[in-house]
């Protein structure tokens, strides 16, 4: 179903504002304000260099290895939501703002040769701040939902590979007996020529890494590209916003 054109306040306005945002902390020229220092320390964490994010840009085969994938899991959207742009945290037509704290997740898509991937689609999908999907799977759940977070969002890469997505932190929720599942967030990647990545993107520090099944079937060498720091926001995000850089390698 063709999407209605976006409106102010919740639509083209806000995908400009974090358009904007996202050119700001991945292009060192957009913000003279901040150093370079700085703005690599948002984009890639305290876990990595500087010398190691200098060299990103280039051609290296050492730093582009295929991001681990995971199973989708049982709450993948099996219905088409018309709201599912890349800010989750709000929900057109309504005046509330998701409850929890907001985190803007930006990254890279690139190839198993180091090269951006423009035009691929990045769709997310995760529970909601007090750990509750959309989803008729999780009907039994007896957590509320939350009538103003959109539960899902998409977005395109730009012509240099990059997307932003802003959201809420998910809430941890329990899977079985004795397994309560880690905050985390969903990630399919679709592109002409390319098998579909699958995965998921975890936060430092969770607690419930430990006796994650899921997280744990994968070695600890690949478990460390999809755990994710939060660094402190800029002064033109939400205040006790967290963000993070999430790169995509297929």
């Amino acid at each position: 179903m063709q999407r209605p054109a976006p409106q102010l306040g919740h639509g083209m306005a806000l995908t400009r504002r974090l358009d904007s945002l996202l050119a700001a902390l991945l292009d060192t020229r957009a913000d003279r304000s901040m150093t370079r220092r700085q703005i690599l320390g948002v984009l890639l964490g305290t876990s990595v260099s500087l010398a190691a994010s200098s060299a990103l840009g280039r051609s290296s085969q050492a730093l582009c290895l295929l991001t681990p994938p995971q199973t989708e899991g049982p709450f993948y959207p099996i219905e088409d939501q018309l709201e599912k742009d890349n800010d989750l945290t709000r929900v057109k037509g309504r005046a509330g703002r998701a409850k929890g704290q907001a985190i803007y997740i930006l990254g890279q898509v690139r190839d198993a040769q180091c090269r951006p991937v423009e035009g691929a689609r990045v769709e997310i999908w995760q529970a909601s701040a007090n750990g509750r999907y959309n989803h008729p799977r999780d009907l039994r759940n007896p957590r509320p939902l939350d009538p103003n977070f959109q539960y899902r969002g998409t977005r395109l890469t730009n012509k240099e590979g990059r997307y932003l997505f802003k959201t809420i932190k998910p809430g941890q929720y329990p899977a079985g007996p004795d397994w309560i599942r880690p905050s985390h967030v969903h990630f399919k990647v679709h592109t002409a020529g390319v098998p579909e990545l699958t995965t998921q993107m975890y936060f430092a520090g969770d607690p419930y890494h430990e006796r994650d099944y899921i997280l744990n079937d994968l070695p600890q060498h690949e478990r460390n590209r999809v755990i994710v720091q939060l660094e402190k926001p800029r002064r033109d995000m939400e205040p006790d916003a967290g963000v993070c850089r999430f790169d995509l390698i297929l």
